[in-house]
């Protein structure tokens, strides 16, 4: 009797069945956050749209727009008293950028090289600048400044600002001071530099990045402040954005959409250049370490 054959099957590949993908809109994303990112950007950049556009417009009109012109931007750079607070904003912005560079940076030298509870007691009420409403700080000024019989001026502006400002410099400076490695300037230590050498040799060139961020970043916040700077001045000459809040109640020019055109585009360079120098810094020194590791 032959014995019966027995066949084997080949075990086929088994193919997984793919899932379906849902039907979304724009890449992968929901079309309802596309619909709410839409609006909020046509809420936001809209009207600066139209200030932009209507400040090119020939016609002195705010409503209908005729054919392009340089007709305000000409009126603007031949306005004495808006020249005059332009030259003011800037001087309150530099002078209060310096200011608040050097003791910003003093405070955060001081809160992360004093390791107490009290350092970081200091290290939070830092941060309440940040978070309390400016009008509140631009009243405690103001009745500062008259409670001393301080006339209100330039100086006073910037006075207020350079304090308003040092929070931002001693959170930027702290944070890079605190990524670096204390061995770097124990290493400088040891190699015969003294402390103000190992300071002015090997931290501060590390931290070169930061103290330029922060620079740039508190001269666009003070060149643009209008709700400390209106609590402070004096009568002349205004800072910029008081002196447009004056005139538009008045009568609402169309040279006021140039002066707030030319504001934006400063505005915008300062705080481009902040976010791209410490960029570039990053790149180099990347760029020394492969070439020394090569």
């Amino acid at each position: 009797m032959a014995a019966p054959t027995v066949t084997r099957e080949v075990d086929e590949p088994v193919v997984m069945p793919t899932p379906r993908r849902r039907r979304r809109s724009v890449e992968g994303k929901p079309r309802i956050a596309v619909a709410f990112t839409a609006l909020f950007f046509a809420l936001l950049y809209l009207p600066i749209i139209v200030v932009v556009v209507f400040s090119f417009n020939s016609r002195k009109s705010l409503s209908s727009f005729e054919s392009f012109s340089l007709r305000w931007y000409d009126q603007f750079f031949h306005d004495e008293q808006l020249l005059s607070s332009l030259r003011a904003s800037i001087l309150i912005s530099t002078v209060a950028m310096v200011g608040s560079l050097i003791l910003g940076t003093m405070l955060a030298f001081a809160l992360e090289k004093i390791r107490s509870r009290r350092a970081r007691v200091i290290g939070t009420v830092t941060l309440v600048p940040l978070v309390t409403p400016e009008i509140v700080t631009g009243v405690a000024a103001l009745l500062f400044f008259t409670g001393l019989g301080i006339k209100l001026s330039l100086t006073t502006v910037i006075l207020a600002e350079i304090t308003f400002s040092i929070s931002y410099v001693a959170v930027i400076v702290r944070g890079r001071l605190a990524a670096m490695s204390d061995e770097v300037e124990e290493a400088a230590r040891d190699l015969g530099c003294t402390p103000l050498q190992a300071l002015r040799l090997v931290t501060l060139p590390m931290i070169l990045p930061a103290l330029i961020a922060s620079g740039l970043l508190v001269f666009a916040l003070v060149f643009d402040d209008f709700v400390l700077a209106f609590f402070v001045t004096g009568v002349d000459p205004q800072p910029l954005p008081v002196r447009i809040y004056s005139e538009i109640r008045l009568t609402i020019s169309p040279a006021i959409n140039a002066v707030g055109t030319c504001m934006m585009l400063v505005s915008v360079a300062v705080i481009g250049l902040s976010l791209l120098i410490p960029r570039l810094f990053g790149r180099k020194d990347n760029s020394l370490d492969l070439l020394a590791g090569g």
